[in-house]
């Protein structure tokens, strides 16, 4: 394997990021002063977390897709990932993380009505109100409204810190030592303007949060919430990175992109797995010797006609019935066929 691999694709954690040279002077970034790590995770979100790095390190991508994540690694670029549903397009960020230790993932799944401030912060000014005015009606201990004596206070801002929350993308650029991976998930269910919104943020590597902004002169300092839950401090109301975060773009190829956002991105195309890939799939998902005990299925799932479109995600519904219901006469055996070619229907075709 070429020496200039740092993410290689094995499926095992190694120290490969402490060896990412450099990057390009127009991608190199002058974050403020590093945040901390994000803290352990909760148990729920471990197991999660646990089931995302199973299907990880069973990951196996082919030598354009490993050539092209250490492009965008190199480049400080992010990764525009294009390819059938069920492809592999997510798990590729998953494995990223996983092999050179990156931590949890940043997930951003768009819909129509995603925008890029869903991505960067969320301002709870209703809920700040609220509380603002319920501490104004309180007594205090002279007897008046605690709006006598302004309100909130002690806190940088009147407390606007606690009502403000980074976005998955907001946390991805916030200054850390090792980059972050954020998996954008599905960009092309987006609104049309949401690829060219993003532009600014992707070029610059920074955002500003203008209600923090406008308090900058008083309180130079705030501390948020990250997507991690984590408190971190927010200095003028800008947010800029230091190791920009390795980024994955996802489409079905529903839609085009603008070209101002494809020239910033490393453009990879996974196409539709192969046996082999299944076979690894299958075994990240239902255990060692699953391929091989359910070969037959897989097989069934590959054969056919030119154009069908299949998903993954139905190939797993089969096993996972199959291995459910426990069929074995003959006469559930002509169940689990008929049952097995009916979840496996084309996806372009409805009779």
């Amino acid at each position: 394997m070429s020496d200039w691999l740092i993410y290689r694709g094995a499926g095992a954690p190694h120290d490969g990021i402490e060896h990412l040279p450099p990057p390009p002077p127009w991608r190199d970034f002058d974050g403020g002063p590093l945040v901390a790590p994000p803290a352990p995770l909760d148990p729920s979100s471990e197991r999660r977390l646990g089931v995302q790095h199973r299907e990880a390190s069973h990951h196996r991508p082919g030598e354009t897709e490993r050539e092209l994540v250490n492009a965008a690694l190199y480049l400080r670029r992010p990764l525009l990932v294009t390819g059938a549903p069920g492809s592999g397009k997510s798990t590729l960020a998953h494995s990223v993380a996983y092999e050179l230790g990156l931590g949890r993932v940043l997930g951003w799944p768009v819909v129509s009505r995603s925008t890029l401030r869903d991505g960067l912060y969320d301002y709870d000014a209703i809920g700040r109100l609220q509380d603002l005015q319920i501490a104004r009606a309180a007594p205090d201990a002279s007897g008046t409204g605690a709006a006598a004596a302004g309100g909130p206070t002690g806190e940088p801002g009147g407390g606007i810190g606690r009502y403000i929350r980074l976005g998955p993308l907001g946390t991805a650029l916030l200054p850390a030592a090792r980059p972050r991976v954020l998996l954008v998930d599905e960009l092309d269910k987006s609104d049309i303007d949401l690829p060219n919104d993003l532009l600014n943020v992707l070029e610059e590597g920074e955002f500003r949060i203008p209600e923090l902004e406008r308090l900058a002169g008083s309180a130079p300092e705030v501390e948020v919430l990250s997507d991690d839950g984590a408190r971190v401090t927010v200095r003028d109301g800008r947010v800029r990175c230091r190791a920009f975060p390795f980024i994955v773009l996802t489409s079905n190829g529903e839609r085009d992109f603008p070209a101002p956002l494809l020239r910033r991105c490393i453009h990879l195309h996974i196409p539709v797995p192969d046996k082999e890939r299944l076979a690894a799939m299958v075994r990240a998902h239902f255990g060692e010797g699953a391929a091989e005990r359910y070969e037959a299925v897989i097989d069934r799932f590959l054969d056919r006609e030119p154009g069908d479109v299949r998903a993954v995600d139905q190939l797993f519904n089969a096993i996972h019935l199959t291995q459910r219901a426990g069929w074995t006469d003959q006469d559930e055996e002509e169940t689990r066929r008929r049952l097995t070619a009916e979840l496996m229907r084309p996806l372009d075709r409805t009779r």
